[in-house]
């Protein structure tokens, strides 16, 4: 198991060398020139070279990535070219509100998606399968951003029901209001975001947990259990569920990096201050600065994502063995 863990480690390196590459390189093959943001309006040409000698940008490509890379390996991700403020600075900033929305929707989703794909299996072609699947089909068949301005026009604009952006109502504090007014006021502005997150993710996992429920309860070991005369409750939560929750895993480790870069249309449309809404800004401003290090650290959350459900394998199926 250690030289395994080790040899993936080591694997790691190579691969997010090379995306780091394929990143640098298409920030740079991208449309825009970032020194005209440091530069004003008509900059003469003596000034608009000044500035690109001051940060580097005269320097050949391989000379900038290297400097780049070694400002990554000390975890300076470099300063925004639209305010001059620290890379990190900007992501530490709306990095609570992704966490805080994004975990919230995980809870929902798997609380609801395995306890729902697991009876809708067991069930197979009862009305609650038939009404399971017409809502997975519909979930993911839907667009979210569609769903998105729907919900705001419905709930939001023609019923004036709940808010239609932000994280809170400009003025309700802590200090003034007290904690339940604050507690409400912060779920109401959850709600919409929450709902459209939800649905279409909620939807494919349900679908997964159901073909996977439905696949193991078929297997040889699954009627040798029920012959031994072992309760159907027994059957299904030591014997088929474990097998079963091996796609969830899977699928549980691509999470990191959504829940850490969150969805950059949902939080633009509700206007939600988090890093998926910081990612959308950055690339119509041109920060390429801000741009690389957020598709580097989704870079690394979803290896790392990867790397975690291999060793999760081991914890839902014991017969995985790792040499």
């Amino acid at each position: 198991m250690l030289n395994y863990v080790i040899r993936r480690l080591l694997q790691m390196i190579p691969l997010l060398i090379g995306i780091s590459i394929i990143n640098f390189v298409i920030m740079h093959l991208a449309p825009g020139d970032p020194v005209l943001l440091l530069t004003e309006r008509n900059a003469p040409p003596e000034e608009v070279a000044r500035i690109r000698a001051l940060y580097g940008l005269d320097d050949p490509i391989y000379v900038q990535y290297f400097r780049w890379l070694r400002q990554i390996l000390k975890g300076d991700f470099g300063r925004s070219f639209v305010d001059g403020r620290p890379v990190i600075d900007h992501i530490m900033d709306r990095l609570p509100y992704t966490l805080y929305l994004n975990f919230v929707v995980m809870i929902i989703i798997y609380a609801l998606a395995i306890p729902i794909g697991n009876i809708s299996a067991l069930r197979q072609y009862s009305w609650f399968d038939h009404v399971v699947t017409f809502f997975a089909f519909l979930g993911q068949a839907l667009p979210s951003f569609w769903f998105a301005l729907m919900l705001i026009y419905a709930v939001g604009i023609k019923s004036d029901w709940l808010p239609i952006s932000g994280v809170a109502t400009i003025g309700v504090s802590l200090k003034r209001h007290g904690f339940w007014t604050v507690l409400v006021d912060r779920a109401k502005h959850l709600i919409l975001p929450v709902t459209v997150i939800s649905l279409g993710s909620m939807a494919g996992i349900t679908r997964y947990m159901r073909s996977s429920m439905l696949e193991v309860i078929r297997q040889d070991y699954i009627r040798t259990a029920r012959a031994k005369g072992l309760p159907e409750k027994v059957v299904i939560r030591k014997h088929a569920l474990r097998n079963a929750l091996l796609p969830i895993v899977t699928l549980l480790g691509m999470e990191l990096p959504i829940l850490f870069s969150g969805s950059v249309i949902i939080e633009t449309i509700f206007s939600w201050p988090g890093l998926g809404l910081l990612s959308i800004r950055a690339v119509f401003q041109r920060d390429y600065q801000i741009v690389m290090a957020l598709n580097m650290i989704g870079a690394f959350l979803m290896v790392l994502g990867n790397f975690i459900s291999d060793i999760l394998y081991v914890l839902v199926d014991p017969r995985i063995k790792y040499s």
